[in-house]
């Protein structure tokens, strides 16, 4: 089987584009943005930020202003409540902080109907699935708001909570997976979301993976960025070879949002703001890939959890006005499902944390027109480490479903490879 993995060809819009000048930003005084931060500039005679193809034909959203709120008065009870979902995930951190401000109006919520979630029979009466949660948070490469269809998943991670003793397990679903997105049509896992919506998206992970995902977390680029803003940032272990792409891809996401950036200029532990850690999300093109992209993924929302649990209830409120206010969130959750799961908050960790497929059960090839593809080595394989993993399921054996399905993607790809 083929090696060659090009995770870059298949996403032409996601390259970052480069400064040509390399001068300094000029500084601005007034209500400009500090000095060291760089306005975006356009390259000349290029297109109009509307006419890009990675804009779906939009022109990014100018910046609004942002008027000052008043803080709202919590109790210990949603500060606890915050606390616990910042420490699955930053994405579930966003949804926890909307308790304390009640301002539910502003969420983009969805209401998922039980019909609608497929999952495999043999999923609803295992045992050793009981007492466990998860939820699909997808990050979406929107620009522009984009977050319930017509967009393709750059982040796919399954958040595990044990109910019992309040570990939590984080997995990427590599976003090039070869998988059933539905309907017995195999492609890249993150055109589910693009095609379906999150129904389709969490259908995928079901009849693929023998899971109930029955809830979803989706956040846009905007949003990731207003709510490190909020929490003053959070601090992160830049390398060296990361620097150079970072600040490509910070020039991209400014340009995009008609807003500023401030170059990273040197490696090490160091606290980056809303767009530099959007951007460190984004690198790929460093050893590991995509593999490691999204490494760096998991990285940014442990980092934004230890921020949210150091931080007081008045920079928690900012952070939920941030991303609330332009709607920057799609959720199926509600404060009753969150507090229903909120109980002795304070016990709450992050344990462990992977990728599906399984480093040791995965390679890369080109599929035909799918492109370069991040293929499990067979399906079935990587589900019984799945479950071992998540649930601590000795010897799983998978649904009909899924052997069904590991046969007919294995049947596919030593087609495209000529197996």
């Amino acid at each position: 089987m083929t090696s060659n993995y090009d995770d870059e060809e298949y996403y032409v819009e996601d390259r970052p584009r480069k400064k040509q000048s390399s001068g300094n930003g000029k500084k601005r005084s007034g209500n400009g943005a500090p000095s060291g931060q760089h306005r975006k500039k356009r390259p000349a005679g290029s297109a109009a930020a509307g006419s890009r193809a990675h804009t779906n034909g939009t022109a990014p959203r100018k910046k609004g202003t942002h008027k000052k709120k008043k803080k709202s008065s919590g109790n210990k009870r949603a500060l606890r409540i915050i606390i616990f979902l910042a420490e699955i995930v930053a994405l579930v951190a966003v949804i926890g902080i909307l308790y304390v401000v009640t301002r539910v109006e502003k969420v983009g919520k969805v209401d998922i109907k039980e019909e609608d979630i497929e999952v495999n029979a043999a999923v609803e009466t295992n045992e050793e699935m009981k007492g466990y949660r998860t939820i699909a948070l997808f990050g979406v490469d929107s620009r522009t708001g984009a977050l319930t269809k017509n967009t393709r998943t750059d982040t796919i991670i399954l958040a595990n909570i044990n109910l019992d003793d309040h570990t939590v397990k984080l997995v990427s679903v590599y976003r090039d997976t070869y998988l059933n997105i539905g309907n017995d049509t195999y492609n890249k896992a993150n055109s589910a979301y693009a095609k379906g919506g999150p129904e389709q998206a969490m259908n995928m992970l079901n009849t693929n993976m023998d899971l109930k995902v029955t809830d979803f977390v989706t956040v846009g680029f905007e949003g990731l960025s207003s709510v490190i803003n909020a929490l003053d940032g959070i601090y992160i272990d830049v390398q060296p070879e990361e620097i150079s792409f970072l600040n490509d891809y910070q020039y991209c996401i400014a340009e995009d949002l008609k807003t500023t950036y401030t170059p990273v200029t040197s490696s090490g532990y160091q606290r980056l703001d809303g767009i530099q850690a959007t951007a460190y999300c984004r690198i790929r093109y460093t050893r590991g890939d995509d593999f490691r992209r999204a490494e760096r993924q998991r990285n940014v929302l442990n980092a934004i959890m230890q921020r949210a649990k150091e931080s007081d209830l008045g920079k928690l409120t900012a952070a939920a006005n941030a991303v609330f206010e332009g709607k920057m969130i799609y959720t199926s959750m509600d404060l009753t499902e969150m507090l229903g799961i909120a109980k002795d908050i304070a016990s709450y960790s992050i344990v462990g944390d992977d990728g599906f497929p399984n480093e040791s059960m995965r390679t890369t090839g080109t599929l035909g027109s799918v492109g370069s593809s991040v293929i499990a080595k067979d399906i079935e394989s990587n589900v019984v480490w799945l479950h071992s993993f998540l649930f601590g399921e000795e010897n799983y054996d998978p649904s009909s479903n899924v052997k069904k399905i590991s046969q007919e993607a294995n049947s596919k790809v030593a087609t495209y490879l000529g197996q």
